[in-house]
């Protein structure tokens, strides 16, 4: 599906005439991650699109780090509400995808409904977090990945060995962990996965990153509390930034809440749209 300056691979269900709701995956995942709770929502009446981001799967790979600025990925959702013939949609994000969706709110509230963030920290808690041991020794991967060519060469070795470790010790199968893998496998797609942690981190040093911006959308955080990644405190978005949240924690979910507890983030989301499960 063409959005603007990518095409973007898609799985798309549900009623044409139902509420548009969009499922932005994380890292180091793709569409597929979302199947169980596309399906759960379109089974409930929902429009629901689930692409590969730009640079994984079969989506477009645009070459450099500048590709995956916090710009291009909220212009790709902006194109892709466009091309599903819609004003406004509904997103939801996981990991990158949330923080995709936080940016959206953020920058592009005109196209944007209803926010659904599965954890996925807002930019201004995550920031200030990482000032912090407890969060920044999660997140030593992010500094790990600001180097040439070894993070790529990391990923790759011993077929996707560290990519599929990240899944199994959460206890993810690795037939739900093969769609991700196989995503990564396609020429450019490790450089782009990386080159959104290489995008974030040369845009906050820059000073290119937009401003933060008051979120007053109605907005779901769904958090697993087993996540590995992510400090329990980042579930609850700034106050002085997001304006109208509802804060669900899931005590058995890990951070692939969308996978391991898949049944449970699609009630919420389905209470967050007003419609039954």
């Amino acid at each position: 599906m063409s959005v603007g300056t990518v095409r973007l691979r898609c799985a798309v269900s549900g009623p044409e005439d139902g509420p548009l709701v969009i499922l932005l995956h994380g890292f180091p995942e793709c569409g597929a991650s979302w199947r169980l709770v596309l399906k759960a929502l379109a089974h409930a009446g929902c429009r629901c699109v689930a692409p590969d981001l730009r640079g994984y799967g079969a989506s477009d790979k645009p070459r450099g780090v500048a590709a995956y600025a916090v710009a291009r990925l909220v212009e790709d959702v902006r194109g892709l509400v466009r091309a599903m013939g819609a004003a406004r949609a509904h997103v939801a994000g996981h990991d990158w995808g949330g923080v995709v969706a936080w940016w959206v709110a953020m920058t592009a509230p005109d196209v944007l409904d209803r926010l659904v963030i599965v954890n996925a920290p807002h930019p201004a808690a995550y920031a200030a977090a990482l000032r912090t041991w407890r969060q920044l020794r999660r997140a030593l991967y992010v500094f790990f990945f600001q180097l040439p060519w070894i993070p790529e060469w990391s990923l790759a070795r011993g077929d996707y060995a560290a990519v599929r470790a990240l899944f199994e010790r959460d206890g993810i199968g690795d037939d739900e962990a093969r769609s991700c893998v196989d995503a990564l496998r396609a020429p450019g797609a490790r450089s782009a996965a990386v080159n959104y942690y290489r995008a974030s981190m040369r845009g906050a040093l820059t000073g290119t990153t937009p401003p933060f911006a008051r979120v007053d959308r109605p907005t779901l955080v769904v958090w697993g509390e087993r996540d590995r990644y992510l400090v329990p405190e980042l579930a609850d978005p700034p106050a002085e930034w997001v304006s109208d949240a509802r804060v669900v924690r899931l005590p058995d979910a890990t951070h692939w809440a969308p996978i391991d507890a898949a049944d449970r983030v699609s009630a919420e989301i389905l209470r967050h749209l007003g419609r039954a499960a």
